[in-house]
């Protein structure tokens, strides 16, 4: 690159850093420009001037709605399944979530990480549209380490949380589709917080998302206290996210299961609910014997 070049890129990673947003450059990169500078919070989100585009005059909600509700022979649905769980306990907190990645009655994926690695500190779920959740969290990375190099010190999991909220509320009625919980470690202890694609936003000491949320939530109530062991907690978040694939047609592939820690997360395993159901199945025979 020549000298000029360089400065100017180097003047765009500054401005990116320093939270100035949206200049607009009339002629070409190293000539006569003209700059004109949103300096609006770095963290409001919107389409006016948000990460996500949107054509001026289109409501999304409207334009897919002939195609969701069946009108002049087009039907699309709009289908998706899966099941996360997250808790706290003495140790921190235990995510655990299937990877079977569904689209309508198809099964794209057997495989797919419904953990998003935010940063050392910090993990997010996934279930809705996969690319929503992707997408927005990895946004959140984003603003997660800008954090970091602006104030030198890592965010707080509230503060992680409430961001996504915030995104989530500026887009609200767009037709997005994320049911997320972000889960982390800061000065306070481990936290955990349910963010959906209304905005809300839930702090608690368990969560689970997904059409098989409700068998997960009967086994985590059976077996679940603040006093459990590591290895307890292991054995009842791996036992919930399997059987929620034994009852749920849509849950399935393998248990991806993730410990939060002070020092940071730690993946724990990854078990295929197969194999998990015959040494269950195994142990009850045994029991019954």
């Amino acid at each position: 690159f020549s000298a000029c070049m360089r400065k100017r890129l180097l003047d765009m990673a500054l401005m990116d850093l320093c939270g100035f947003q949206d200049w607009n450059q009339d002629e070409f990169l190293c000539g006569t420009r003209k700059q004109v500078l949103d300096k609006g919070h770095e963290f409001t989100f919107g389409a006016r001037n948000g990460e996500l585009s949107v054509p001026v005059g289109l409501d999304p909600v409207e334009f897919l709605k002939p195609y969701s509700e069946g009108e002049e022979g087009v039907r699309i649905k709009l289908q998706h399944g899966t099941t996360t769980l997250a808790f706290k306990f003495e140790h921190g907190v235990i995510v655990a979530v299937d990877s079977r990645a569904s689209a309508g009655n198809y099964l794209a994926s057997v495989d797919a990480n419904k953990v998003i690695e935010i940063n050392p500190y910090l993990l997010g779920t996934m279930s809705g549209s996969a690319a929503d959740c992707q997408y927005w969290e990895r946004l959140l990375a984003k603003q997660c380490r800008l954090y970091k190099l602006r104030n030198k010190q890592r965010i707080s999991v509230s503060a992680a949380s409430k961001l996504l909220g915030n995104m989530m509320c500026e887009y609200r009625g767009m037709g997005l589709s994320m049911g997320s919980m972000i889960c982390g470690w800061d000065k306070k202890g481990p936290g955990l917080y349910y963010v959906d694609d209304n905005g809300t936003r839930l702090s608690g000491n368990m969560f689970s998302t997904g059409c098989g949320n409700c068998y997960a939530y009967g086994v985590v109530d059976s077996g679940y206290r603040y006093d459990l062991t590591v290895e307890e907690a292991y054995d009842l978040a791996r036992r919930a996210i399997y059987h929620a694939t034994h009852r749920d047609a849509y849950t399935g592939g393998f248990v991806n299961m993730y410990h939060m820690r002070e020092d940071g997360w730690i993946k724990v395993s990854k078990d295929n609910v197969g194999e998990l159901h015959y040494k269950y199945a195994a142990e009850k025979q045994n029991l019954a014997q």
